[in-house]
């Protein structure tokens, strides 16, 4: 039961890493579906009625402009979900022998500590309104619960693994 939920939120973490990823490479079409579910989609930033929606159409007019004119500045993007991919695939240890690669959760762990002042520090250089940094930071803590409970988990499994087998024979004398 311990290595099944260990797998699993290893799991969730690895997919969650993927897609998070993933969403790099499709910018330009993601906030154009933003914009057209938020209604504002034939809108410029200008005639924006709140901050988040100006904040969306923005940034897809940034990256309409960049991707028409210098459309190779995507790549750093597409490097962007590429080390996603990466560190997932490194997960792959701890699913296939947690113990042994517990250090992959404590990485973890400190990368998604590591979101909250980089989110803020940079973000915060670049212009980046408050509430997207939240945003940003929310990928730190979601990222560390199940990182936090697959290394206490596999340090569980450590503990049952040094145990050694009692026999269940008797001998009769």
């Amino acid at each position: 039961m311990l290595q099944r939920r260990l797998r699993l939120l290893t799991w969730v973490f690895l997919i969650g890493l993927t897609l998070s990823g993933a969403t790099a490479i499709p910018l330009q079409w993601e906030l154009d579906a933003a914009a057209g579910f938020l209604g504002v989609a034939d809108f410029s930033s200008e005639k924006a009625t709140t901050s988040f929606t100006k904040w969306i159409l923005k940034v897809r007019e940034a990256l309409h402009d960049t991707n028409a004119k210098y459309p190779f500045v995507a790549y750093g993007f597409d490097w962007l979900a590429f080390g996603h991919f990466m560190i997932a695939i490194a997960f792959v240890g701890a699913l296939r022998d947690p113990v042994r690669n517990v250090w992959l959760f404590q990485f973890g762990m400190i990368a998604c500590v590591l979101v909250v002042p980089y989110a803020f520090v940079f973000g915060g250089l670049r212009g980046i309104p408050i509430y997207w940094r939240l945003i940003d930071c929310s990928f730190g803590v979601f990222g560390f619960i199940p990182l936090r409970l697959c290394y206490r988990w596999a340090r569980e499994l450590q503990i049952l693994q040094s145990f050694p087998k009692q026999s269940l024979s008797c001998s009769i004398s």
